[in-house]
């Protein structure tokens, strides 16, 4: 079924969202010669989860619903040690930390609907779906190894692991969306498989000189 305009449109606005963090902390890292964490990351990465996670409740696609809730929560803690999270106001916060959960309260709350929807899709057979899920939680699990190294070192870094996992999770999303004719997955994801790449490869040498990422 060909999907209206406007879903389409709030997914490619996501993907610029997450393709400028990228491309920021890409620039940032190459000046710095070493990979960084800017805190410009947190936030576009905070606002194109935001969309995507509606973009994935049109989609009826519960592989990147799964995949934008956790690290969703990630990327707030990230702007909390970015020293961003205490500058905004209440309301603002209430709305960023309640609406994925409101969201998956109402998706959850009719099982039958629920399923139809999201697990027995027609348009996504279960084996496409436990694909693309498995590509999602192999891309979320780089922020949850993100926020564990993070702990560890008590401050926000991209250390890397996170762009090995990142590659990895990537490549199986860009297939998903392949088999799914999905335009905004197969161009957002494509791009950052470059920039992953070459923070993988700045990182490395970065180590080699015995900097130390931040």
């Amino acid at each position: 079924m060909q999907e209206p305009f406007f879903i389409y449109a709030i997914g490619f606005l996501a993907q610029i969202f997450f393709s400028a963090r990228t491309l920021f902390q890409w620039i940032k890292s190459e000046k710095a010669r070493t990979v960084v964490s800017p805190a410009s990351y947190w936030v576009l990465s905070v606002a194109g989860s935001y969309l995507f996670f509606i973009y994935g409740w049109f989609r009826d696609d519960f592989s990147i619903l799964l995949g934008q809730f956790i690290s969703y929560y990630i990327y707030l803690w990230n702007l909390g040690w970015k020293g961003l999270w205490q500058k905004f106001n209440i309301l603002l916060k209430t709305v960023l930390i309640g609406t994925p959960v409101i969201a998956s309260v109402f998706v959850l709350k009719d099982n039958s609907d629920f399923l139809s929807r999201f697990i027995f899709n027609e348009e996504v057979p279960p084996a496409l779906l436990l694909f693309g899920s498995a590509g999602q939680i192999i891309f979320t699990f780089r922020f949850i190894y993100q926020w564990i190294y993070s702990v560890r070192r008590k401050q926000s870094v991209l250390p890397l692991g996170f762009w090995i996992i990142s590659l990895a999770g990537s490549s199986v999303i860009v297939a998903y969306g392949i088999f799914r004719a999905d335009p905004v997955l197969i161009l957002g994801q494509s791009f950052g498989i470059v920039a992953y790449l070459r923070n993988l490869i700045i990182g490395i040498h970065s180590k080699t000189k015995g900097d130390v990422s931040r």
